[in-house]
């Protein structure tokens, strides 16, 4: 087994694509298979919403401290833009936990 390259592991620390099976090619039997999957590996959705949810909360302070502490506005905007990006992100981790987690499959 190859070792990942440090780029290769902090895509899979902060986005989850890699770890589902795409449940629109195939029969409906591996489409099945491929939501049951999906389903089973539902809570690792979890980490990634409080990992991206401490990351904003971090830029979110960073900000704050460059614009009151430092008085640098244009440098807080390097902070806030990224505290900001981390909700729709969550919003859409969000959205996936609950389309495995309650909603039922169709196929």
């Amino acid at each position: 087994m190859q070792d990942a390259t440090f780029t290769t592991l902090l895509y899979r620390y902060f986005f989850f694509g890699w770890l589902y099976k795409d449940c629109t090619r195939g029969n409906v039997f591996e489409r099945a298979a491929a939501f049951r999957y999906n389903r089973e590996h539902a809570h690792w959705l979890l980490t990634y919403m409080r990992r991206w949810l401490w990351c904003g909360l971090v830029f979110y302070a960073l900000g704050g401290f460059a614009e009151w502490v430092l008085d640098a506005p244009f440098l807080s905007i390097v902070f806030y833009v990224p505290g900001a990006l981390a909700v729709p992100v969550n919003a859409v981790i969000g959205a996936a936990w609950v389309g495995l987690k309650v909603l039922p499959a169709t196929f």
